[in-house]
């Protein structure tokens, strides 16, 4: 395993300076952004003219490779919402919506392809995420399916004919986000061999979930890691629950995203079971703790995890007295 950064951390500098100020810190790979506007990679420019390998080309002249893209942002927009809480990534109608998440989308998967990256990371979005509870319809979320099916099924065909995967990161207002709809999701598209992942612990435990357990459940279908740690509040937890409303900075917050080490994210065991399950990649630090800044982070994530990663998966013993034989 290798410990990687999330670019889009610094969204306001050039992609060049964040690669030689991370790499000189000690993390090992980048992972960029290509969703429109983003500041640092426009993925259409890039693919004119040998523009992305100049990118790869000055991102490994730092030491660094790119563990894969991100297209958070756009691809949320291919399932929605249409309406205005979207107007910021895209204005227009739902189908000028859909349009535009799914292009960007291919734009990044094209991308990876000419780069080498193995995965585009992304969201699937959902038109209405009220859908999740029983009331009063019982058989939303199952009534979602079929745009699902409709909308992805040729998105992931095209990611195939790249030798591109594409890892869906399971968060709330999305049509994947805990363990079930992940699974069911893979089912809809016949077990599609591009559809997976990515994990962000944070999002996992969000939810009351068991990360562990997700990482057993999903395993080869992990296609990244997120490096993101979070905190119940429990001093607030008996005010406002685990789906308060407001702000990322109110203080009486029951929910907030921290750095590892500093949240409920067990690491030893997360690490732990990554490896049982064969994942050996990266894990890429994104910083959304709104508690301490970005470059207390970039030291403390290094310092706190990088001693933590398992670089080989283990070897086997033949002797008689650990096998029996």
């Amino acid at each position: 395993m290798k410990l990687g950064f999330c670019a889009q951390n610094y969204s306001e500098k050039p992609l060049e300076e964040v690669a030689k100020m991370v790499a000189d810190k000690g993390y090992e790979a980048l992972e960029i952004a290509t969703y429109d506007g983003n500041g640092q990679c426009d993925a259409a420019e890039m693919l004119k003219d040998g523009k992305g390998r100049e990118m790869k080309k000055m991102v490994e002249s730092h030491g660094l490779f790119i563990s894969a893209l991100s297209n958070h942002a756009d691809s949320l927009l291919i399932m929605g919402p249409y309406g205005d809480d979207t107007d910021g990534i895209y204005k227009g109608t739902k189908e000028e919506k859909i349009k535009f998440g799914t292009e960007s989308l291919l734009n990044s998967a094209r991308l990876a392809n000419e780069l080498e990256v193995p995965v585009v990371i992304g969201f699937t979005g959902i038109e209405n995420f009220g859908r999740y509870f029983p009331f009063p319809y019982a058989q939303g979320w199952k009534a979602c399916e079929s745009s699902f099916i409709d909308l992805f099924g040729p998105v992931l065909d095209k990611f195939k004919e790249y030798g591109v995967k594409f890892a869906v990161e399971p968060h709330p207002n999305n049509f994947m986000y805990d363990l079930h709809t992940c699974k069911r999701a893979i089912e809809l598209v016949d077990n599609h061999p591009c559809l997976g992942v990515n994990l962000d612990p944070a999002n996992i435990i969000y939810l009351g979930l068991y990360v562990e357990t997700f990482i057993d459940e999903m395993g080869e279908r992990i296609f990244a890691v997120h490096a993101k740690d979070a905190e119940m509040v429990a001093h607030n937890m008996g005010k406002g629950g685990v789906l308060m409303q407001g702000e990322w900075q109110r203080l009486d917050r029951a929910f907030r995203f921290r750095i590892p080490g500093w949240g409920n994210v067990n690491w030893k065991t997360v690490i732990t079971e990554l490896a049982m399950v064969g994942y050996n990649g990266v894990l890429s630090y994104e910083h959304e703790d709104v508690t301490m800044s970005r470059a207390d982070g970039v030291d403390k994530v290094l310092d706190f995890l990088k001693p933590l990663l398992i670089h080989a998966p283990y070897e086997g013993r033949k002797d008689k007295l650990f096998t029996g034989i």
